[in-house]
């Protein structure tokens, strides 16, 4: 597979695929393609995977678009301004990333469901209790809020986020919630009560503009109906 990413901001990975060769992605996923492209609706794992994806807000069912006859190509474009992020998955190389942000991946990859084990990083740290992990091999393409920032963290060392910032890390990476220090910073500080910490060793990456952060900036600016 061959892959160009174009668009600025208003981003869409366009892949080029060797005859027989295939791309899954989830529903509703798929921009344009060549006529070529032949799709087929897979539960994919079935049943325990098809409730994984209900609980990461994904579709329950999985495309599978595979090049028929010949060199095929099919796009996939970002539902929000942002960035599309290629990740090179292997044994030892598997990421953890924030639900509803993937996009499409060889069917190499495995895309599972992955449970906070800290109950206060699943209820307070934005990033939710249960999260998704990229494993085996193969590429898979992420969507990111914003533009990214990426840092690679060495064994404990710490990054302190604001809640949804966090976008995807290596599996090896730790997160938890860190309570805001003192009562005048919670009061009048304007950054919520919590903050996300991820520890090292591994690679995070951050969004600048997270979906719920966007809504609310533009929500003051939104004319109600009936008003």
């Amino acid at each position: 597979m061959r892959y160009e990413i174009k668009g600025g901001s208003f981003p869409v990975v366009i892949c080029s695929l060797d005859a027989n060769e295939s791309l899954i992605s989830e529903g509703g996923g798929m921009s344009w393609m060549s006529p070529n492209m032949k799709m087929d609706t897979s539960s994919n794992g079935g049943l325990g995977k098809m409730l994984g994806r209900m609980m990461t807000k994904e579709s329950l069912f999985q495309n599978i678009y595979t090049a028929m006859g010949g060199e095929g190509s099919i796009a996939f474009a970002s539902s929000l301004p942002g960035e599309i992020m290629a990740l090179d998955i292997a044994p030892g190389k598997e990421y953890i990333c924030q639900k509803s942000s993937f996009l499409a991946s060889s069917p190499t990859v495995d895309l599972s469901t992955f449970f906070q084990k800290k109950f206060g990083a699943g209820l307070f740290g934005g990033e939710g209790f249960i999260m998704q992990k990229l494993s085996g091999n193969g590429t898979a393409f992420i969507e990111i809020d914003g533009a990214a920032i990426k840092y690679n963290l060495e064994a404990g060392q710490q990054i302190i986020v604001d809640t949804g910032h966090v976008v995807l890390m290596s599996a090896t990476c730790r997160i938890e919630v860190q309570t805001v220090k003192g009562v005048k910073n919670v009061l009048f500080g304007g950054e919520g009560l919590f903050n996300t910490v991820v520890t090292g060793p591994g690679e995070v990456v951050l969004q600048t503009m997270p979906v719920l952060k966007l809504a609310g900036a533009i929500q003051p600016y939104v004319i109600t109906q009936g008003k």
